[in-house]
């Protein structure tokens, strides 16, 4: 299956979902249980991917951290106001073994629902977590030397970021999984990409996943390159067996190894700390463009300009999102105006367009990760609307499928600095044309805008027709375009998306 190369994915909150199914079912439901109907509706909004969050099994251990944490416990009760503790489930990032849930059927219904998902032209992903295990996965018992091992004295003067943990031949203190900048996730443990034998064992977990889906989202995958890992543990990650330590990238070799098997297989990163490009160069389809959503909520039009004047290849594997089951809601994030502009220049630029289920109804609450349920909100059929058109037109060939370039944005006249708040770019394939251009600020602007294929409209009459607002049509002079370009007078937050009629020889 020959995807284009500007794509869109859904993510789903998998248990979240198949809750809501048993609901309405009257026991408990499984991947089986995800409607025809409700594929066909992810399939007509066009979505390439879709993202089953959290499939794989987690374990009591990280249940029982789940119930033990008084901020999360307050985390909780925000997102759901009828909490109780039969709603957690533990975090799905904490994972026990890389087999389907039990609670979700097992390997065979995710079987069924891939191939049902592949009959609509839609992709398969899943989650791979490289930089943790759950506190009982089987390799604590089996193989600890493949943890990050401390010492008691860590323990007890760290006693956030290390645990006692029984093995076979006596209680060891491991490292919990985390970061270098906060405490450590105490539902997990450190694997320690030092140690050769936990490599290996994870390209295995790896190409044991590519036979099961179409890609992965590798959480927080910069964790393992090995500058990241010299600056989080030190000597600390040299490995505990004393076997040769390891400091050659991962990525690289592991992707490659998948790849020889699943050639087509796609890999996404969550990255952060601009280290983005990085894991592009070792591999990876598409990274996070946190930077993209940081100046987004920003307001910063500028900011958001230069950074659509990156590398191409950067922006094409580039993942552009509003929200994900770590961020807050954008309905909570953006006020309405600023949503719909926000939403026009993430999901119309290039790269992978990254949507996150509940996003388009306007849900406001983000779901926690260790509930097996969310709270129910009513839809918000304005944005619904909204994002109805934004979904038409990322459907087109010419988006999907064409050459992208910045437009060229000058003032209206001289003195008139509003010109800057302006996002403008477009899309050609095949004589379809599209121009897009965003007012990105809170105050009214002023510019013109001249396209790159502006002089293809020279002596002829060109018909705009707005498609984010279908009452929004204009003609004017294909010269007139050329020389100085479409001239704007856009109210705050306002978003043009012209479809550019072929033109007619006046």
């Amino acid at each position: 299956m020959d995807a284009p190369p500007h794509t869109a994915l859904l993510q789903i909150n998998t248990r979240a979902r198949l809750y809501e199914h048993a609901k309405v079912l009257g026991r408990p439901a499984t991947l089986d249980d995800i409607t025809d109907a409700e594929l066909d509706r992810i399939a007509g909004d066009g979505f390439d991917w879709v993202w089953l969050l959290g499939i794989w099994q987690t374990g009591d251990a990280g249940r029982a951290v789940s119930l033990s944490q008084p901020e999360w416990q307050a985390e909780y009760r925000h997102v759901l106001i009828d909490y109780t503790p039969d709603d957690v489930c533990g975090s799905p990032f904490a994972v026990r073994e890389y087999v389907v849930h039990r609670d979700f059927g097992g390997r065979e219904p995710l079987a069924r629902l891939r191939k049902r998902l592949d009959e609509r032209g839609i992709r398969l992903m899943l989650d791979f977590v490289p930089n943790h295990t759950a506190l009982d996965h089987p390799w604590t018992r089996q193989h600890p030397e493949f943890y990050v091992h401390g010492t008691e004295e860590n323990l007890a003067h760290e006693p956030h970021n290390y645990v006692r943990v029984a093995t076979p031949h006596g209680p060891v203190v491991l490292a919990h999984g985390r970061d270098p900048y906060f405490p450590g996730w105490p539902d997990t443990l450190q694997v320690n990409y030092r140690h050769a034998g936990l490599r290996e064992a994870m390209v295995r977990t790896l190409e044991d996943i590519a036979e099961q889906c179409d890609g992965v989202r590798c959480d927080m995958a910069m964790l393992v390159l090995p500058d990241v890992i010299a600056r989080t543990w030190g000597e600390r990650a040299r490995p505990a067996d004393g076997s040769t330590p390891v400091d050659a990238p991962f990525w690289p070799d592991a992707i490659a190894r998948v790849h020889r098997h699943s050639p087509e297989f796609v890999f996404m990163a969550e990255a952060y700390w601009d280290l983005e490009w990085t894991l592009q160069q070792q591999g990876f389809d598409y990274t996070y463009d946190k930077r993209l959503y940081d100046r987004l909520v920003a307001q910063d039009a500028r900011a958001v300009l230069g950074h659509l004047h990156a590398n191409a290849d950067y922006q094409r594997r580039s993942a552009r999102f509003l929200e994900n089951h770590d961020e807050p809601r954008a309905a909570a994030t953006f006020p309405a105006p600023v949503h719909t502009a926000a939403a026009v220049v993430a999901l119309l630029a290039p790269g992978l367009r990254f949507v996150h289920e509940g996003q388009m109804t306007g849900r406001r609450l983000r779901a926690s990760n260790h509930l097996r349920r969310r709270a129910p909100e009513s839809v918000d059929r304005e944005l619904e609307t909204v994002y109805g058109r934004l979904l038409t037109v990322m459907r087109r060939r010419d988006a999907r499928e064409g050459d992208w370039h910045l437009a060229d944005v000058v003032p209206a006249w001289d003195g008139n600095g509003s010109s800057e708040q302006f996002v403008a770019f477009t899309w050609e394939r095949d004589g379809e044309r599209l121009l897009v251009a965003v007012n990105y600020a809170p105050r009214p602007g002023q510019c013109f805008v001249r396209p790159v294929f502006a002089s293809a409209l020279d002596g002829t009459t060109v018909a705009l027709h707005d498609l984010m607002d279908p009452a929004t049509r204009y003609e004017r002079e294909g010269t007139d375009l050329a020389r100085r370009g479409l001239y704007l007078d856009v109210p705050a937050w306002r978003a043009h998306v012209f479809d550019v009629a072929a033109p007619t020889r006046a």
